[in-house]
């Protein structure tokens, strides 16, 4: 992905090194992958905590302790370049499409746990959104998880994970995400991870339509980019991630799409452009 000479985003609050977690234990790494299969098999946040503290807890991380890699950095200016790519496309778009005036989100880099308005954020949870401060979060140790536990890498993959937690801010500007959410509240566990599966393909969605018009107005999709999301969005299905944890998957669990799914909304969403053509609350399940 060609990036070069692109401004960074300045809506970005740097925590790193100064989270910190309970005593050492499982890497940054394993952690993620616990959480993953965790929130796949219908695990809350608390069961997600639960579990990493009995698989050996937090790496703790201090202010005088951390030292950022080269990667790491690299990463981060990354991540400015990518968030600062969503604010241009998403403001423009929202002015051409009448759909009022798009609010740029803050990106929080942080290490190992971190307050949100959404109470504390742990790195098992990889990154995520809040719409409480319409900040999104993330532990740049996450990329190193994708590489490793789940074989998905490249620039072009961890810019459609940002996209796709930016997606989260356009629905919660959009009013579906609070809406959704409301519903959900109201719902049995299946009927809401059922809802949860909309939620996520439809960002899934939006950062397809992010990419669509990044490579439009700077052409910087290089070959194998798309290939590199693609994969990325394939790994990253429940029912990939439970049959390679388990050995099976179990649908009523669902809570982010298939990975089937998952590719055939981000792609509609590079294909198209158009954001009228990602209303997944309206179709039945066998239509996503």
């Amino acid at each position: 992905m060609k990036l070069n000479g692109r401004r960074e985003s300045s809506n970005v609050e740097d925590r790193r090194g100064l989270s910190g977690g309970g005593k050492a234990g499982v890497g940054l790494g394993g952690i993620a992958v616990i959480a993953i299969i965790t929130l796949l098999m219908g695990g809350n946040l608390g069961d997600v905590f639960q579990n990493v503290v009995q698989s050996g807890g937090l790496s703790q991380v201090t202010e005088s302790s951390y030292e950022p890699t080269e990667e790491n950095e690299a990463l981060a200016k990354f991540s400015r370049q990518i968030l600062a790519s969503t604010e241009d496309i998403w403001s423009q778009y929202f002015s051409q499409m009448g759909l009022g005036t798009y609010k740029n989100p803050t990106l929080v880099l942080f290490t190992g746990a971190t307050s949100t308005a959404c109470g504390t954020g742990q790195a098992a949870m990889g990154p995520f959104y809040c719409s409480g401060d319409e900040k999104l979060y993330i532990d740049l140790s996450f990329f190193s998880s994708m590489r490793q536990q789940l074989g998905a890498d490249g620039d072009f993959a961890y810019a459609y994970v940002i996209a796709h937690e930016v997606g989260h801010h356009v629905q919660h500007l959009l009013g579906t995400l609070d809406q959704a959410h409301q519903q959900m509240a109201r719902m049995s566990k299946t009927q809401a991870n059922r809802m949860s599966v909309r939620i996520e393909l439809q960002a899934d969605f939006y950062a397809g339509i992010w990419a669509h018009y990044e490579n439009s107005l700077f052409d910087s999709i290089e070959d194998g980019d798309l290939e590199e999301a693609i994969r990325c969005a394939s790994v990253i299905g429940d029912d990939y991630l439970q049959k390679k944890s388990q050995g099976y998957a179990v649908e009523e669990s669902f809570t982010h799409g298939t990975a089937a799914q998952r590719m055939r909304w981000l792609k509609k969403g590079m294909q198209s452009g158009d954001i009228r053509q990602g209303n997944t609350f309206e179709l039945s399940d066998s239509q996503l």
